[in-house]
């Protein structure tokens, strides 16, 4: 990491180290360990108490802090397509706060490196700090490395994530959470060698390929935390999830999403990933090949009539310690076929595993997903409609479909049928920029009893219908009746924002009361550069969960350059955003605080004014300040201050970054009383001509 764009967001960190300490009263463990905060993929955060509408509507609500701009490689720009993780109450064992117990943000970027963050400011340690960091992979030229989420075990406080590398393709790594070192075994190859080896699939003969696929889907654990289930995509294969054994440091078991190698479909492209239930079944949704549509193979090619061909699907799978996955449920959209000639995946969307008390309905374990069609589905996941040999036959007919339907007829179809909350309903133009959804749903029960789901994407229109309108976000209820099986009702549009392409909802909220929508869009379309002077800027956005007010958004490029499909991350009254680095969002200590501008790594309040400096100092703090800060300052990059703005800093915070904090490597090697110099050189002036950097 460059020293000269470190500094400016540490003192941002450190500027506001008292005005914005722990913002939490909550007292028992709170921790989100894996992507949309549960192995289940409910997306809902129910203690927070906190940020309620009306605190996040109010004035108070404002960026607090940012880390420095993450690590680049080349030419690439670091993005966390990865949502950040948090753990409560970590001791640290490396680096200078190392044994100090801290709350923890951890992130992972596209470019392979693992960053742990302090997430509260404590008494000699601020808030953004970087505890440590690791580079995991040698990777290709490019951004591969890690693009989905990690996955951490609270037992045995081991981190698992998944980076791309040149030499072995995939790795799996553990790290340990206190320092980041590699558990003993780690990391494990997930390559051709390990998953064809005999008894690996457990689906037919197909091959898992030598070339590099993509990884992309978030990690997820069993219940006991002996499998660690890593989900792959990209043509031509087929879709694979992999078990790999924590305990032995293997690849364990795995399921191909075709049999054979030469139907190559069923990618597990979604960001959520596998879907674990309480029972420990993993669900995993299923797409289609970019090449039927590309190659115009039609019908034919999706190879309707093969038996084990699972594209397009949601697939619930055993997994048995000795015997390894097992297919124990399917289900395929009516629509299958058609949707998948065109590349209309299914598989974009992840599943969320809900439970309810058996005796309001008699389809109490339910699993609820979406897709790029814009349709939202809810299966009974403990009885899966489909077969366990081949999916059925295509069909045009909406109310042979397998999900619990809605009793009303469906105005797209004139009958029964899959709801469609994203339109216009279409089997030929919903892949690319015209894709209404990409996310994983979220789940909330109301303080009334009321079950929600709620989905975000976009409505199209245009010629081409690659243009976003509203609904952007909508609202369903889980209506249920005793012996009857459950079934959506949209409940309530969103009809004022234009989300372009939104990652998961995720809800928080204070048991069934005071509850958020929180929704962050990339800004840009699907097919936008992530790279460059246009990459796109995404904005976050808050909602009331039941009212769909608007509370707050964030202001136009406040948030850095992303990646995409990942969510924010809410606990504790701090709400955490990855772009290409962290971001946190929070409550001042006042509501009379006025609102700053950002991005912005400075204190709200200017520092009181200094006595009289000796020259001699102030002249040595600039002659080091010129070798050593002023190239960093006066270069206009984005997130490191101008000079005119590190001038407002305390000199006792100064002074305390660089000698205790993040910034202590960077001092390496200045005196005590250099050090001291910057300090008071920086404070002793107002407005005076930036310095140039030394030649």
């Amino acid at each position: 990491m460059s020293p000269l764009r470190s500094f400016a967001p540490v003192l941002l960190a450190a500027s506001q180290l008292s005005l914005f300490g722990p913002a939490t009263t909550q007292a028992q463990p709170l921790d989100k360990p894996t992507y949309h905060n549960d192995a289940a993929r409910s997306g809902w955060n129910p203690h927070e108490s906190l940020l309620t509408p009306a605190a996040v509507a109010s004035p108070a609500f404002v960026q607090l802090w940012q880390t420095p701009q993450f690590d680049s490689r080349g030419t690439n720009e670091p993005r966390l397509f990865a949502t950040p993780l948090y753990v409560d109450q970590v001791a640290i064992s490396t680096g200078p706060h190392a044994g100090k117990t801290l709350s923890v943000i951890y992130a992972a970027s596209d470019v392979g490196h693992v960053y742990a963050v302090n997430a509260f400011a404590s008494a000699d340690v601020p808030a953004g700090a970087i505890l440590w960091s690791k580079r995991l992979t040698q990777n290709r030229p490019g951004s591969q490395g890690a693009i989905s989420t990690p996955v951490i075990d609270l037992k045995t406080k081991r981190l698992y994530t998944v980076c791309a590398d040149g030499n072995t393709f995939y790795q799996a790594h553990a790290l340990d959470l206190g320092g980041g070192e590699p558990v003993a075994g780690w990391p494990v190859a997930i390559d051709a060698a390990a998953v064809n080896a005999p008894g690996i699939n457990r689906n037919g003969d197909a091959r898992f390929p030598n070339g590099l696929l993509i990884q992309r889907g978030a990690l997820n654990l069993s219940p006991d935390s002996t499998r660690l289930y890593v989900t792959f995509a990209q043509g031509p294969s087929p879709g694979w999830i992999i078990a790999l054994d924590t305990e032995k440091a293997a690849v364990a078991t795995a399921f191909s999403a075709t049999a054979r190698t030469e139907e190559a479909q069923g990618g597990m492209w979604a960001s959520g990933g596998p879907t674990v239930d309480p029972e420990g079944f993993v669900h995993i949704v299923t797409g289609s090949s970019v090449q039927v549509m590309i190659k115009k193979l039609g019908l034919p090619g999706i190879f309707p009539d093969s038996e084990h061909n699972w594209g397009q699907s949601v697939l619930r799978l055993g997994d048995d310690r000795e015997k390894g996955f097992s297919l124990a449920g399917t289900y395929s959209p009516f629509n299958y076929a058609q949707a998948q000639i065109m590349d209309i995946d299914l598989g974009s969307s992840g599943a969320t595993a809900i439970d309810l008390d058996p005796a309001v309905t008699a389809t109490p374990k339910l699993l609820v997903l979406g897709g790029k069609q814009g349709n939202v589905y809810l299966l009974d996941r403990a009885r899966m409609p489909g077969s366990l040999v081949k999916r059925p036959p295509p069909s045009e007919d909406s109310t042979t479909d397998g999900s619990l339907l809605p009793p009303e007829p469906q105005p797209q179809f004139g009958q029964r049928g899959p709801l469609n909350i994203f339109g216009p309903y279409a089997d030929k133009s919903a892949a690319n920029d015209q894709a209404r959804s990409r996310i994983t749903p979220a789940y909330f029960r109301a303080a009334d009893g009321k079950h929600y789901v709620f989905m975000t994407g976009s409505a199209k229109t245009g010629p081409k219908l690659n243009v976003s309108t509203p609904p952007g976000l909508v609202r369903l209820e889980i209506i249920t009746k005793p012996g009857e099986p459950a079934y959506l009702k949209v409940d309530q549009n969103e009809m004022t924002q234009v989300f372009h392409n939104p990652g998961s909802p995720v809800i928080t909220s204070n048991g069934g009361r005071d509850a958020i929508v929180w929704v962050l869009d990339t800004n840009a379309l699907r097919t936008a550069p992530m790279q460059g002077p246009t990459a796109s800027r995404p904005v976050l956005y808050a909602f009331d969960a039941l009212t769909f007010k608007l509370l707050w958004k964030s202001a136009p490029e406040e948030l850095g350059s992303g990646g995409k499909y990942n969510e924010p991350t809410i606990v504790r009254g701090l709400v955490i955003v990855g772009t290409d680095r962290i971001q946190a969002f929070g409550l001042l200590p006042t509501a009379t605080a006025a609102r700053p501008v950002f991005p912005s790594p400075f204190p709200l309040v200017a520092a009181p004014a200094n006595p009289p400096a000796d020259p001699k100092i102030v002249q040595l703090g600039k002659t080091v300040y010129t070798q050593r800060c002023a190239a960093c300052h006066s270069s206009g990059a984005i997130g490191v201050p101008a000079f005119d703005k590190i001038t407002s800093l305390d000199e006792t915070r100064i002074v305390e970054t660089l000698t205790n904090g993040v910034m202590k490597p960077q001092a390496f090697g200045l005196k005590e009383r250099e050090i001291k110099a910057i300090a008071t050189y920086l404070t002793s002036i107002a407005a005076t001509p930036v310095p140039t950097p030394a030649k």
